[in-house]
């Protein structure tokens, strides 16, 4: 065992006094400046011009603001039975699953989610039709594409979370 350590400590020894031994010989030291090859690639790239996103074409915004007002739409009639759902939810509560009260909620619960289909439909078109011109490299009105695909992702996530919080408070879930 004692043998291992031993023999790294001369390999270790061998190999710098090596190294010291072949610039100590009078060789100078190989030199760090750059050399008249190490410039030759040095050139600046050439500028490519990418144009800006136009303007959203005229057959795409109709559809843009027909799938807004279907998700505002969607929030009003998901908000109007929100209240209702939240009600019959904290009545249930305590009930047994099966029992009528949780029934009850599990219903309104049900009207909750299908009050906000028509933002979850427009969701989906939105997002295949961001697919498809990306895909087709059609970038005019990509940002107001976006845009409203990113509104109405937040509104359907904040619609989950309520969906999902009184789905937590009846037993069973």
């Amino acid at each position: 065992m004692t043998r291992a350590p031993l023999f790294l400590s001369v390999v270790a020894t061998l190999s710098l006094s090596a190294c010291a031994g072949a610039i100590g010989n009078g060789e100078p030291a190989p030199s760090l400046a750059h050399r008249p090859v190490e410039g030759r690639f040095n050139v600046a790239p050439p500028t490519v011009a990418v144009t800006p996103p136009g303007p959203l074409p005229a057959d795409l915004a109709g559809r843009l603001a027909r799938w807004e007002s279907d998700a505002t739409a969607a929030q009003q009639a998901f908000a109007a039975e929100r209240g209702n759902a939240a009600s019959l939810v904290s009545a249930a509560a305590g009930a047994p699953v099966a029992s009528e009260r949780w029934v009850v909620a599990q219903q309104a619960i049900s009207r909750l989610i299908a009050a906000r289909a028509p933002l979850t439909g427009a969701l989906a078109d939105i997002d295949r039709l961001y697919l498809d011109r990306s895909i087709d490299e059609a970038v005019d009105g990509l940002p107001d594409i976006y845009a409203l695909r990113d509104r109405l992702a937040d509104t359907a996530s904040a619609q989950d979370a309520i969906v999902e919080a009184l789905s937590r408070q009846l037993p069973g879930e």
